[in-house]
């Protein structure tokens, strides 16, 4: 890697601990003004201190979070598809690079919709993005198994997504946490972070987060686990409690309970 691109991948996952709390806030490119985040710049600016790199688009990056904040960002840069279109995976690149320079962006996150009948488009469309990273110096993350795919949760298929956005060039990959999961990290060349995927109970979220590092993942990237929470900034800081202090899931909830009693 390049000198730019090597600091960029740093600010991403900590160099100190080999890891990374990503908060997901990118959700209403597709959903909408969805519940907890119809006020974005409420829902962010609470919890930006306790999280590595704040996930979202550019509209809401330069609209409802402040300049000043010391986070890494990673920029979603596909899009096209809504919740109430005809087919979610129907997605293009929408942002370019340049935008995401111009935003001081450390890293630039697109999905890829493996067994979909766009499959071949999103795929192509994520080796033209590494050829513009690579070129700029800007890490991609390729996003998997998401929209109808969800079902697909099963260590083979997510291995398969996994491994084809490795192989494309992608510098980070987010798949979803399976049984077997240390067959889809023995499979994937590049790093994972798992998505936090629908609204689970605080404890099983926090076991979530620890099953995925103890099997290899580097980091989670967690959207409304953490700030669709009745306390989510006791869940962001017990998740970084798993992620950065090597917690336990049953230290990092007796964290969250004493947190949200101190509330």
């Amino acid at each position: 890697m390049d000198w730019g691109l090597k600091n960029r991948m740093s600010r991403i996952i900590r160099p100190d601990t080999g890891r990374s709390v990503m908060l997901a806030v990118d959700h209403g490119y597709f959903l909408g003004p969805t519940t907890r985040l119809e006020k974005p710049r409420d829902t962010i600016m609470p919890l930006a201190p306790y999280a590595d790199v704040v996930m979202l688009t550019r509209g809401v990056l330069r609209t409802c979070v402040d300049a000043g904040i010391p986070n890494s960002v990673v920029l979603r840069v596909s899009g096209g598809s809504s919740i109430v279109g005809e087919d979610l995976s129907n997605e293009e690149i929408i942002t370019s690079v340049e935008d995401a320079l111009r935003l001081n962006a450390s890293g630039i996150a697109l999905s890829i919709f493996v067994g979909s009948k766009h499959e071949k488009q999103t795929l192509v469309s994520l080796s033209k993005l590494v050829d513009e990273g690579e070129r700029y110096g800007m890490p991609v993350l390729a996003v998997t198994a998401v929209g109808k795919e969800l079902g697909k949760r099963d260590a083979r298929f997510l291995a398969l997504s996994s491994r084809i956005a490795a192989e494309l060039g992608a510098h980070i990959v987010k798949t979803y946490y399976c049984e077997n999961f240390e067959k889809v990290v023995e499979g994937c060349p590049a790093p994972i972070v798992v998505a936090g995927g629908p609204k689970m109970t605080e404890k099983d979220a926090l076991e979530l987060t620890y099953n995925s590092i103890s099997k290899g993942a580097v980091g989670v990237d967690m959207g409304r686990n953490i700030w669709q929470s009745d306390n989510p900034v006791a869940m962001i800081k017990s998740v970084r409690k798993i992620v950065h202090e090597n917690a336990t899931a049953k230290e990092a909830f007796e964290m969250f309970k004493e947190l949200t009693k101190k509330k």
